[in-house]
């Protein structure tokens, strides 16, 4: 299949997802995050573009598609960034992907994503999942300069839940940038209707470092402690320093516990501490 590739993250020991297929109709991605890590081995990453051909292609994949497959759109580059208001191209793939026996697990941090509810309810297994890295919408304007608000991605979560099971990736936690409110991050996703909390930390990357640096220099000393100096590498991204990092996840999943949301880690290697699929995938 051309289009439609196995899930596989360069075979790291840390991914704990079931198997499953990955798709996007873009390469590259506007929203113009931060922290993201797909910049730094997607040429031209901030300059999204649709992948040619890409209707025609998905029609010959979708046929080969082993029945029962679960489908992820997308890993790197949102479905929903500001190219498909106008191109469309995501709406078009699940009007083709909704009548073959797949799961459908849609990953955005975008309410554009409810100008399909109509679509969506029609989709038989379905699974949403928000991202969301601060209930601050000042902070989001600086971390996530091209993406909606959070304020607005809850309002998306709470309509979504109303149909399908959501769940939301708070992630990356940032210390201390989005991490003094996580108890009521969480209790607020929850009153949201979320069913699952996916959380991981913030990995640096030489490129993805110098942004979040750059905007938020008052943070370069301690976090070139926190990585630099006191952190590890693993698989070419450099991990908070150990201890910190664990508390974190473990604070994340404490709060989870207490309001009845399942809770996952995704590559931070503490799988022990899932209650349900790393990727949300349990609720199919």
């Amino acid at each position: 299949m051309e289009l439609i590739k196995p899930f596989d993250p360069w075979r790291s020991s840390l991914c704990s997802c079931p198997p499953k297929y990955s798709l996007s109709a873009y390469t590259g991605c506007g929203h113009g995050c931060l922290y993201c890590y797909a910049s730094s081995y997607i040429p031209k990453f901030y300059q999204p573009r649709p992948k040619k051909d890409f209707i025609k292609k998905l029609r010959k994949d979708a046929a080969k598609i082993p029945p029962g497959s679960t489908i992820a759109i997308s890993n790197s580059s949102d479905p929903y960034q500001p190219l498909e208001k106008k191109l469309k191209l995501t709406h078009q793939l699940l009007n083709i992907l909704k009548n073959y026996d797949l799961k459908i697990n849609l990953v955005t941090k975008s309410n554009l994503i409810l100008e399909d509810l109509g679509l969506l309810k029609e989709i038989k297994k379905i699974l949403i999942t928000i991202s969301l890295t601060s209930l601050d919408d000042n902070l989001s304007k600086k971390l996530e300069p091209n993406c909606t608000l959070p304020s607005e991605r809850l309002k998306a979560v709470k309509k979504l839940s109303e149909f399908m099971p959501v769940v939301v990736r708070f992630d990356p936690l940032i210390y201390h940038l989005n991490t003094k409110d996580i108890k009521k991050v969480i209790r607020q996703i929850k009153e949201a209707g979320a069913k699952q909390i996916i959380t991981s930390t913030y990995k640096a990357k030489t490129d993805n470092f110098k942004r979040m640096t750059k905007v938020f220099p008052e943070y370069l000393e301690l976090w070139h402690k926190l990585y630099y100096q006191k952190g590890m590498r693993k698989n070419n991204y450099i991990y908070l320093e150990e201890n910190i990092r664990k508390s974190l996840i473990e604070k994340a999943r404490k709060e989870s516990m207490n309001v009845r949301l399942q809770f996952s880690t995704c590559r931070e290697g503490i799988q022990d501490l899932n209650t349900a699929n790393c990727d949300g995938t349990s609720f199919f």
